[in-house]
């Protein structure tokens, strides 16, 4: 199956969260290339960007699951595909 990359951005509007954010970005470490946190203080959020390399059936499983957790949005950006 091809692989993508993507890059998966994360908004946590409530820290308690993260526990379950870590355990799945843990559960999909070997397809994740780099992630950076930036807290926002001042708004009580944190941002976090991931860029993952799989199939996109892979990440879109990922993203569904980091979706679904409360208190938690994501959204999910490919490049173009080349012609």
């Amino acid at each position: 199956m091809e692989k993508r990359l993507a890059l998966i951005g994360i908004i946590v509007s409530n820290r308690e969260s993260t526990k379950k954010l870590n355990d799945i970005l843990h559960e999909y470490g070997s397809i994740i290339l780099g992630r950076m946190g930036v807290p926002y203080r001042e708004q009580g959020i944190h941002v976090i960007s991931i860029i993952v390399d799989a199939p996109q059936d892979t990440i879109s499983a990922l993203s569904g699951k980091l979706g679904m957790i409360p208190d938690i949005s994501t959204k999910t950006i490919y490049p173009a595909v080349p012609k």
